[in-house]
């Protein structure tokens, strides 16, 4: 098969991006920057990755101190973290890869002890996640929060800006706001989390305004042709579910559309699996056709999914995490139709800086 038969391979035109085909890499959480720093081995695994105009979207980066919630992940609030990623950012411009940053904040996915000072870790209310039974069995715990004041959120909003202000000085193409997954503008997003009363609490309108503070601050900063944003309206994680998805997904989607953002990714519902193989819900068609900017979707999808959703016109881009994680050329792997490695769950947040992160092998062309 030829690649321009492909959907998936077709050239996109991204605002001012003009990639080279519609596979992108999802940002992955992969616990390697020790000390918030992404090292050497990073970039490695970056570039490894990146393709000639591929889009790659860099892992969750926290916005200040605050911001921390689990082991060895990378932030962007001092100079020496934009200096460390300028050396990762040069990695995946070399390779002709256009390439933009996650930012986010945890807020209650925390615990004192990822906290400045052991403090409480903040968000828009007190109340605690419960205990999370992980894949591998094991119980994840999170500390009681704090409920942020009202006149203390707009310093949570100048961290995201700052943030974005440091991504672009460390040379990223643009920069996603991750609202999604139950972190800490999510929080404030859906009913079953926010509590509030004040202007940020009660109706859709309040419940969104953080949000939408947020964006606008990365929007005065780098301008909205270099803003994306992450949204899972239906997902449930960390005790973070909204009453009305559909409403939620369709109020931001209208906002956005409004402030002109580049992109709007989003996750599909849980998918499940008849007789082995993966059902994609199909449940993101109502906001793709609302949004006026371009479209990507995520949550397992295969090579067949993608060229289905791409050929349907169900999205404009297709998120891969797991499969890209374990196959650094995924985008050639599917001109190609070959195998992919599988992956290994056990090592997707092992703190090793080779295994399970740059040791994956790439596709032995003199065989294909």
């Amino acid at each position: 098969m030829e690649a321009k038969a492909i959907p998936l391979l077709t050239p996109y035109t991204m605002g001012r991006f003009d990639l080279s085909h519609r596979v992108v890499h999802a940002p992955l959480t992969r616990s390697r920057c020790y000390n918030n720093l992404p090292g050497e081995h990073v970039a490695l695994y970056y570039s490894q990755r990146a393709s000639k105009a591929g889009l790659l979207i860099a892992e969750a980066t926290g916005v200040s101190q605050t911001a921390q919630g689990y082991p060895n992940a990378p932030g962007i609030w001092t100079k020496e973290q934009v200096e460390a990623w300028k050396q990762v950012v040069d990695a995946v411009h070399r390779k002709g890869g256009v390439f933009f940053c996650q930012i986010w904040h945890v807020g209650r996915a925390s615990t004192y002890d990822y906290q400045p000072n052991g403090q409480a870790p903040v968000s828009c209310t007190d109340k605690q996640i419960m205990p999370q039974v992980l894949k591998d069995g094991t119980v994840e715990e999170f500390s009681t929060p704090r409920r942020l004041r009202e006149d203390e959120i707009p310093q949570i909003v100048s961290d995201f800006q700052l943030a974005a202000r440091n991504c672009m000085e460390a040379g990223f193409d643009g920069v996603e706001i991750h609202c999604a997954f139950g972190y800490l503008i999510e929080q404030f997003m859906k009913d079953s989390v926010n509590d509030r009363t004040d202007k940020y609490g009660g109706n859709m309108e309040n419940r969104c305004r953080f949000a939408l503070e947020v964006i606008q601050a990365a929007i005065n900063e780098m301008g909205a042709d270099r803003v994306g944003v992450r949204l899972s309206p239906y997902s449930n994680c960390l005790d973070c579910w909204d009453s009305d998805p559909d409403a939620l997904g369709l109020y931001m989607i209208d906002a956005m559309n409004k402030l002109g953002i580049l992109y709007c990714s989003m996750v599909e519902p849980e998918v499940i699996k008849v007789d082995g193989k993966v059902q994609i819900p199909y449940k993101l068609l109502h906001f793709r056709k609302d949004f006026a900017g371009t479209f990507i979707v995520a949550g397992g999808y295969n090579r067949e999914e993608g060229n289905k959703a791409v050929s349907e016109g169900y999205t404009d881009l297709v998120a891969y995490g797991k499969w890209f994680l374990a196959n650094p050329d995924l985008p050639k792997r599917f001109e190609l139709n070959a195998p992919l490695n599988k992956y290994d769950r056990s090592t997707f947040y092992t703190p090793d800086p080779v295994v399970g992160y740059t040791d994956y092998p790439f596709l032995d062309l003199s065989s294909v």
